[in-house]
């Protein structure tokens, strides 16, 4: 309970459910802004239509960060 004419309380990073979810616009901006500041792509796998492409930044990414949770793996 908060008394009237009290200051609100600090804000925090950590202070979950104040913040309505990240849109699809505001995620395409992130990206952006990854790849214009740090060089750094990111690219839903889904989104990318060459089979050789996509195939090859999965098995990049598995390198480095190890297989996605929920991965399909096609029988293996």
């Amino acid at each position: 309970m908060r008394l009237p004419g009290a200051p609100l309380p600090p804000r925090s990073c950590l202070d979950r459910g104040t913040r309505s979810p990240t849109n699809d616009t505001e995620v395409n901006a992130m990206r952006a802004a990854a790849w214009h500041r740090h060089g750094v792509a990111a690219l839903p796998v889904a989104d990318i239509t060459d089979d050789w492409l996509r195939q090859a930044i999965t098995n990049e990414a598995n390198r480095r960060w190890g297989r996605r949770n929920g991965e399909n793996h096609h029988g293996r």
